[in-house]
């Protein structure tokens, strides 16, 4: 009889022990972050198969462009020692290139931007018309190594290239030392031009000190446009009519101007910086160097600065804590009001809190980020409001308690949309929150059996 008395007298303080409840409280928080998990993943799911439906479109219309060159390459003659099977000198003349660099090399690019659709999903694409101008001087050849009566300048030619040949829309003229040459695609393989265009150009014996060029590239491409700083001198002008561009590689804009009609952005580039030489001969290995490349690039993008996705798993970070101080606030409410809620229903709440964020995932797909936050917290909050109204017998009580969840959700909101005040902002709100529930403890008898 008294060990069944004992055995009733713990099962009772089991069941009323506020440490207890606390523990199983702390156990359903860390339970739930495996649905919290499962969320992170579908977002990630869904983020994934928008990229790649960017990718398709742009495959499709034309990718990323990155403008490279102009190059002049003037072959010339040289003499090769070698020797054959019995050791006697032979001397072999044979062709090489010598690569110039230009000299000024000025790029206008008009972009026009427009979306595509794919289901729910958009893709930035642009047309733009890119105005090439500059000139070459005459090189050094006597650095080179190399004699005025070994070149062959009858056989030079001028090559340039795009990311994806497919963008152009025309075919290109290039007006080059007073000629008007239509360019044709570069076949060879290994090339750093494999996927560009070349003219040939029959210069003077006696090479000009200064050859200027001149044509306009009318392409299309998505997302991305960039160009290269090859040019002793390298000036980049660009407008567009994109809202939030974003500026990238490895130089920014001198100068720049943004505004909600669009933008204009310009770069000056001195060769100081410029990972490549005025002249070089051999080869065009140089020029497909990734490293040097990514050196010498720079350009502008035309993005979503922060899509629905990147926003919704920033929100998704914050779940547990939540979840936490939501059932805190629960704990607290039914401690104070002395009306026990069973740890079940602390189960469907949480519950209703993670279908939070797949509400919040499969909306903003559709109304954006902020309505779709809009839509799931109302949802949520009037769930779990009604929720507790049943439980309590009390409207003002759920309707407190629907007061702290929307102060809770509306935190979190206020924290995703801000980007350099994010960390004081909640770091703040954190200390408001712990003083609260440090506050209302005071009234806890936490030796209740």
């Amino acid at each position: 009889m008294i060990e069944e008395q004992t055995q009733q007298g713990i099962l009772q303080w089991f069941k009323g022990s506020i440490v207890v409840k606390l523990a199983f409280i702390a156990f359903l928080t860390l339970v739930l972050l495996i649905p919290s998990v499962w969320v992170d993943g579908l977002i990630t799911e869904r983020s994934a198969r928008q990229n790649e439906i960017i990718s398709d479109v742009s495959d499709k219309w034309s990718g990323p462009q990155q403008i490279k060159g102009p190059v002049l390459i003037i072959p010339y003659k040289k003499q090769v020692r070698t020797k054959d099977a019995s050791q006697k000198e032979v001397i072999t003349e044979v062709t090489d290139n010598l690569y110039i660099l230009p000299n000024d090399l000025k790029i206008n690019s008009d972009i026009r931007s427009s979306k595509l659709h794919r289901g729910i999903f958009d893709v930035i694409v642009y047309n733009t018309l890119v105005k090439v101008t500059g000139n070459f001087v005459k090189a050094d050849l006597a650095k080179l190594s190399i004699d005025p009566a070994q070149l062959m300048p009858a056989k030079a030619h001028l090559a340039f290239s795009i990311t994806d040949l497919k963008g152009l829309k025309t075919n290109p003229v290039i007006k080059l030392n007073g000629q008007s040459l239509s360019a044709e695609p570069i076949f060879s393989r290994g090339s750093a031009f494999e996927s560009g265009l070349q003219v040939a150009v029959a210069l003077p014996d006696a090479v000009p000190d200064q050859i200027p060029f001149d044509f306009t590239l009318d392409l299309k491409g998505s997302q991305d446009l960039s160009f290269l700083a090859l040019g002793k001198t390298t000036e980049v002008t660009a407008t567009g009519d994109w809202a939030a561009p974003s500026f990238d590689g490895r130089s920014l804009p001198n100068q720049r101007n943004v505004t909600a009609t669009g933008f204009n952005a310009h770069w000056k580039m001195l060769y100081y910086n410029r990972p490549f030489p005025q002249e070089w001969t051999g080869n065009d290995n140089l020029l497909a160097n990734v490293s040097k490349l990514e050196q010498a690039s720079f350009g502008v993008k035309l993005r979503v600065p922060v899509d629905q996705y990147q926003k919704t798993t920033r929100t998704s970070k914050y779940s547990a804590l939540i979840i936490l101080l939501t059932f805190i606030s629960l704990f607290l409410t039914e401690v104070i009001r002395r009306h026990r809620i069973h740890i079940f229903n602390y189960l469907l709440i949480g519950a209703a809190m993670i279908v939070f964020y797949t509400l919040l995932l499969s909306f903003s797909e559709h109304i954006g980020y902020n309505y779709a936050y809009l839509v799931a917290a109302v949802a949520t909050i009037g769930l779990i409001s009604s929720f507790m109204a049943s439980l309590f017998k009390d409207g003002k009580a759920a309707a407190m308690f629907a007061a702290i969840l929307s102060l809770f959700y509306g935190f979190i909101f206020v924290i995703i949309q801000l980007e350099d005040l994010s960390l004081m902002v909640g770091s703040i709100a954190l200390f408001i929150i712990v003083a609260t529930l440090m506050y209302f403890s005071r009234k806890i008898n936490w030796d209740q059996h």
